[in-house]
């Protein structure tokens, strides 16, 4: 059975509701290894008024502060980080086969004096590899060519050169069939008519991935505004909204994030820490459990 090194996220979140709520499911699948300490734990677990389970085992994480549900500070932002590390030094020590992330708060972050805007930012940092962002789940997956940046620099970053790259090691991380690549423009830039950077840059990146490939395997640029219509599929979205618009419109509940193209698999719900909820008892689990099944069904792509 896989051994999965769980970050513990933002305390005053809902990650650790989740945790406890799932824990009897995911057992079953696999072994998990919960990245906090006991004293946290049990305030933690005072709060939600549920019981911790004998077989929750954690590994040691140092800190000791006060929850607070629904707050963004820099005491459950630094220690949400230091959860992840620990977590990503399990699995590069071979310690752990893989690691899932529960939800984050970036702006706690950003209080705790942390360089980074998430998981996939020091992963990349770490790994010294680029790191491909991916989320979704079976009926759909969509891949970000670009992701946490201003929308008005987006058209800069879609080249030929950075495009095949990106798809070469998207196939290479893969087990899928067949891709779709969204164009940036409106129509696909009908025919340059709204913009030339599919005909420049985007479908050469394609033609040239796929001989690299020696394969058909990526297809497009597709019109953004139909290329979702059937509502399955595994698409490349040039930017992040175009990408998780349609993705969470269907499948909010469901969806999963992916790290790929790194010497480690690393799955995380596809949601926030819910400060609305925290502490409430409503936290859904599915998003954390398919990104448990995932590491079970994709072990082998990384």
């Amino acid at each position: 059975m896989q051994k999965i090194a769980v970050s513990i996220g933002d305390l005053n979140g809902v990650g650790i509701e989740i945790a406890l709520k799932a824990h009897n499911t995911i057992k079953q699948w696999i072994k998990p290894v919960y990245c906090i300490n006991e004293k946290m734990l049990k305030k933690a677990a005072k709060l939600l008024n549920m019981p911790i389970p004998d077989d929750f085992e954690i590994f040691e994480v140092e800190g000791d502060f006060k929850i607070k549900p629904g707050t963004v500070n820099a005491d459950a932002g630094k220690y949400s980080f230091d959860s992840f590390m620990a977590a990503v030094n399990l699995a590069k020590d071979k310690k752990a086969d893989a690691i899932t992330t529960l939800p984050i708060n970036k702006e706690s972050w950003m209080k705790a004096g942390i360089k980074y805007k998430g998981h996939t930012e020091v992963l990349r940092d770490v790994f010294k590899k680029d790191a491909i962002m991916m989320l979704g789940c079976e009926e759909m997956y969509v891949a970000l060519f670009t992701e946490h940046i201003p929308l008005k620099d987006v058209a800069s970053k879609v080249t030929k050169n950075n495009l095949t790259k990106f798809l070469i090691d998207f196939y290479n991380s893969t087990n899928f069939h067949k891709v779709g690549v969204l164009g940036l423009n409106p129509h696909a830039g009908d025919g340059g008519v709204l913009g030339d950077e599919e005909i420049k840059d985007i479908l050469p990146a394609i033609k040239e991935a796929n001989k690299i490939i020696n394969k058909d395997f990526y297809y497009g640029p597709l019109v953004p505004d139909t290329a979702f219509s059937s509502g399955k599929g595994r698409y490349i979205a040039m930017y992040h909204d175009q990408g998780l618009a349609p993705l969470k419109a269907l499948y909010f509940d469901e969806s999963i994030n992916v790290s790929l193209n790194l010497p480690i698999l690393r799955t995380s719900v596809d949601h926030g820490t819910a400060f609305d909820i925290a502490y409430k008892g409503r936290a859904n689990t599915k998003s954390y459990e398919n990104a448990i099944k995932y590491i079970l069904n994709h072990q082998k792509l990384t």
